[in-house]
């Protein structure tokens, strides 16, 4: 395992021969509610309240919001991956929170809030793959739903359980329904029961389930994959992949040409394509 030298602004991974620079993403508590790291162009980001299952806190929210416009910006990452501490990956919002802060206001903009993260996972150029371990429950499971891909453990399961405690998941059921198909999504939406990661995966939700102990490898494996690619690329795909998805058949294709045309207008594609042709390995300028 490798060892965390905490420091004010930012701290040093050391994994045998490896040095990975990492920061941690402060706040005023003393244990910061997300960390995050980057190695080989890949930033993770990472859940860092394990006492609370990850719940998402205004402060969790905030400090996900604040680093997901940063990595926007960062031309050097290519593939963020969001993974957990502890054995649970998220457990929704913090409704202890929420109970000590009652009204409409307070309730709103918390709700608010999430919603943007969710979007903002969605338009960030760079991919987002879940690590889930443990549960994800309701914006937990809201969450892995909104990440690009996601890599599940076989012990993870996940819910949208708020029909239980007379709070239906409505926010969840966006990210839901645009993942599993209608059937699906209603039965865990109305009955709150959780599934595990088999049914998950055979329900979309997931792309891949892989033993405990193999998580964090498979999840950076992806990643890599992934980021060998040009990341001007899987940007433009990326954003027409969205745009398209909830058009008409005719307003999807419009879109689509006008994304293949930019894209073939790109430096990375005349490079790619003359290096296919070329039979060598293409050299990507970035975003």
């Amino acid at each position: 395992a490798g060892l965390w030298r905490p420091c004010r602004r930012r701290a040093m991974f050391v994994d045998g021969a490896t040095v990975v620079k990492a920061r941690l993403v402060t706040t005023a508590t003393k244990r910061p509610p997300l960390l995050r790291s980057d190695v080989e162009g890949i930033a993770t980001l990472t859940l860092n309240r394990p006492r609370s299952r990850n719940a998402l806190s205004r402060d969790l929210l905030d400090a996900l919001l604040h680093e997901l416009e940063i990595l926007a910006a960062d031309d050097a990452v290519r593939v963020v991956i969001l993974g957990a501490v502890g054995p649970a990956f998220c457990a929704g919002h913090d409704m202890k929170q929420i109970r000590a802060n009652p009204g409409e206001a307070y309730y709103r903009e918390t709700f608010a809030r999430s919603s943007r993260l969710m979007k903002s996972v969605i338009g960030l150029p760079q991919p987002v793959i879940a690590r889930v371990q443990g549960i994800a429950t309701a914006a937990g499971c809201q969450l892995v739903a909104s990440c690009d891909l996601a890599v599940a453990a076989r012990s993870a399961s996940f819910a949208t359980p708020g029909v239980n405690i007379g709070l239906f998941c409505s926010t969840p059921l966006v990210a839901l329904t645009r993942n599993v198909g209608r059937k699906r999504a209603m039965e865990m939406l109305l009955t709150g029961e959780a599934i595990d990661a088999a049914a998950a995966l055979a329900f979309g939700l997931v792309n891949r389930v892989v033993d405990d102990d193999a998580l964090e490898d498979a999840a950076l494996a992806l990643a890599r994959r992934i980021a060998g690619h040009s990341p001007l690329t899987i940007a433009i795909g990326k954003r027409a992949f969205y745009a398209q998805i909830d058009r008409g058949l005719d307003d999807a294709y419009d879109l689509a040409t006008d994304a293949m045309t930019r894209n073939m207008l790109a430096r990375d594609a005349e490079e790619g394509i003359d290096a296919f042709l070329g039979k060598r390995t293409p050299h990507w300028e970035g975003r």
